[in-house]
């Protein structure tokens, strides 16, 4: 028999004094760039102050297959990590919090946006990260933490799942409630590639960097953009867009493909830069052509020449005003999944 937690993040307005600096009951972003460390409130204002429909019942099909369930609305990060206390494995000799990855307890977030989904992700990785001096012989190599704790993700926006694709979409999983409850009890854990990012946040779709003005036309702005050793921008050209992908969710803009083959999976993270190229005609005449640069690596790094750089990191609204990097963990995170 399985104990199931099934995971909601509470509204702000939900908790006396809110969510204060902790933003996680929004999905919130990680304002490394002025205030490292603390995180801001997510834009879509959460999730309702009760469990919705789907959550129950979820709830209900997982209570007739026999486990026993637990409902939770977090609205802090503090409350969020005592769900994620109950995945906690046997204490280690080297004194490190690790996970049971072979425990009768199992997790469900019901998520109204990517957003909200990373903010249990960055708790996961809080948590169970260790601190380079601390890190143990166990490590794989390649990674900074251990096999996250497999999740099960409960979208409770079905048209997320239509033209507006959230991650659960992308990746196929399941959206009914039933079907969802089946896959915690009766599915296997299927490993995905996590992005950490020197701010202390994580991606798991990716991140699109660059804004438009009030007509929609976009914007132009500058940086040096590395994956690797390899250069796609010095930072001496304009940019109107900069794609960090993990899964697909920024693989086009408008009509302009961006990332050829995103794969969540693959150990690579896909970046590509579109630059503005002024080219002439045959006759001599000038027109804008748009060059878009591409490139996979294991880590890729944004360097902003001038100002603020917006940008979206799994739908999370944030600025830019130093250097940024991104690094792939590969299969650090799972989801439940028939």
């Amino acid at each position: 028999m399985y104990d199931v937690v099934l995971l909601t993040l509470g509204s702000e307005r939900d908790a006396p004094g809110g969510c204060g600096s902790g933003g996680a009951c929004c999905g919130g972003a990680t304002d490394a760039d002025t205030n490292p460390g603390t995180e801001s409130a997510d834009s879509d204002r959460c999730a309702t102050e009760r469990p919705r429909v789907p959550v129950l019942a979820c709830a209900d099909a997982l209570t007739a297959r026999g486990a026993r369930v637990q409902t939770v609305t977090a609205r802090s990060d503090a409350e969020i990590d005592e769900v994620l206390a109950q995945l906690d494995g046997p204490p280690r000799p080297d004194g490190l919090t690790w996970p049971d990855l072979d425990g009768k307890t199992r997790l469900v977030v019901a998520t109204a946006s990517d957003g909200q989904l990373r903010a249990v992700l960055r708790r996961l990785v809080r948590r169970y990260a260790p601190a380079p001096s601390r890190r143990p012989t166990d490590l794989r190599a390649d990674r900074t933490l251990p096999d996250l704790p497999p999740v099960a993700v409960l979208p409770l926006d079905p048209a997320r799942g239509g033209t507006h694709r959230d991650l659960a979409a992308q990746l196929g999983l399941p959206r009914d409630p039933a079907a969802v409850a089946a896959a915690v009890l009766d599915g296997t854990p299927r490993r995905l590639d996590l992005l950490r990012n020197d701010g202390g946040s994580v991606t798991l779709d990716g991140a699109l960097l660059g804004a438009a003005d009030d007509a929609g036309r976009p914007l132009h702005w500058r940086a040096r953009v590395e994956v690797d050793d390899a250069v796609l921008t010095d930072g001496d050209e304009s940019l109107l867009a900069c794609a960090i992908g993990n899964a697909g969710g920024y693989a086009t803009l408008d009509d302009v493909t961006l990332l050829a083959a995103p794969d969540p999976a693959d150990g690579r993270v896909e970046v590509a830069v579109a630059v503005p190229v002024v080219v002439r005609s045959a006759l001599g005449r000038k027109r804008v052509r748009l060059e878009v640069r591409r490139a996979r690596g294991r880590a890729v790094s944004v360097l902003p020449r001038e100002g603020k750089v917006p940008y979206l990191d799994d739908g999370v609204e944030n600025e830019l005003t130093r250097k940024r990097s991104w690094w792939v963990e590969p299969g650090a995170w799972a989801v439940w999944s028939i």
